[in-house]
């Protein structure tokens, strides 16, 4: 029977993406007992289930995620880079913050996923489709890896480059001036895509901008394409985002902020919530002269990803 059971296991199997030597079946031992039955063996399915657990040493996993999405030639001597400059700026007291946008979130009587201890049944709608002229929740997240606080900014319109230079400049208003007052610049890190993205001239003019206001030169370090997960504010704050919404009906903004207002650690986490005030439009346009007399310094090491926004022309 235990042979019979390896068969069923090597003849159907959803295989492994990786190692096409790890035996990896997504059936049930109650449809392989079924398909021995017919073969003439009479086992239920805990007898399967014990075959396949003590006697094969199959146990019941998912996917793990940790194959990077893209092969990018110079991804360790970004890491370098990226781990020197921090460094640099820690060994100043200089600030360095992470900035990224969390999932979109559906505002109003929708579903999410997770559940909570009730005495009746929560309804809300029976699908998940946004009606015309309704906007999704954008949060977008900036976050003090020195100090592990960060501000959380809520906006409704469009995931856009001003968005996030917004949002950084309300960290420093909220929190960065009284801390780093002395500091001369600040150390940017985020990924390669989105409304940040290392491509898009749109995020450097509005770093520009944002680097005049503070009167201070802006450094930026993305993490090579395919890396998001190691941006420090993954798995550092939207994590502990996520548990302060899961299984609860956003209605409004209001709601989205208050429960993150909740949001702390044992390790001393803090949060700062706060709603914009505009919508954010998509479709703005690079100015040009911006791009003839671009105040970016691009630097030697991997200048795609590694620029300076300059706090004058």
């Amino acid at each position: 029977m235990v042979e019979a059971v390896q068969e069923q296991v090597a003849e159907r199997t959803a295989g492994s993406p990786v190692d096409p030597e790890i035996r990896w079946t997504h059936r049930s031992p109650q449809e392989i007992a079924e398909e021995l039955a017919e073969q003439g063996y009479q086992a239920g399915c805990d007898t399967v289930r014990k075959i396949l657990t003590d006697v094969l040493g199959l146990r019941r996993r998912q996917a793990v995620k940790n194959e990077a999405g893209s092969d990018y030639e110079f991804r360790d001597e970004q890491f370098q880079h990226i781990a020197a400059r921090r460094r640099w700026y820690e060994r100043r007291g200089w600030p360095v913050i992470s900035i990224d946008t969390k999932k979109k979130e559906l505002l109003g009587e929708f579903f999410r996923p997770g559940r909570a201890y009730t005495d009746g049944a929560v309804r809300v709608l029976d699908h998940d489709f946004l009606p015309p002229g309704q906007s999704r929740l954008i949060p977008y997240g900036v976050y003090d890896v020195r100090r592990n606080e960060g501000l959380l900014y809520l906006a409704t319109g469009a995931d856009t480059s001003e968005l996030a230079c917004d949002a950084i400049w309300r960290w420093w208003q909220r929190l960065g001036r009284k801390r780093y007052w002395h500091a001369s610049g600040l150390l940017v890190l985020c990924d390669c895509g989105g409304s940040n993205g290392h491509r898009h001239y749109r995020f450097k003019e509005a770093l520009h901008g944002l680097a005049c206001n503070l009167n201070r030169d802006i450094e930026v370090a993305h993490y090579p394409p395919g890396c998001s997960k190691y941006n420090p504010i993954e798995h550092r704050l939207f994590c502990h985002i996520s548990r302060a919404w899961q299984s609860v009906v956003l209605r409004t903004i209001q709601v989205a902020r208050e429960l993150a207002a909740r949001v702390h650690t044992s390790t001393g986490l803090q949060l700062i919530p706060e709603i914009a005030r505009r919508t954010y439009e998509k479709g703005q346009q690079v100015n040009r002269e911006f791009l003839a007399n671009m105040p970016i310094q691009f630097h030697k090491s991997l200048p795609e990803l590694n620029y300076t926004a300059l706090s004058s022309t």
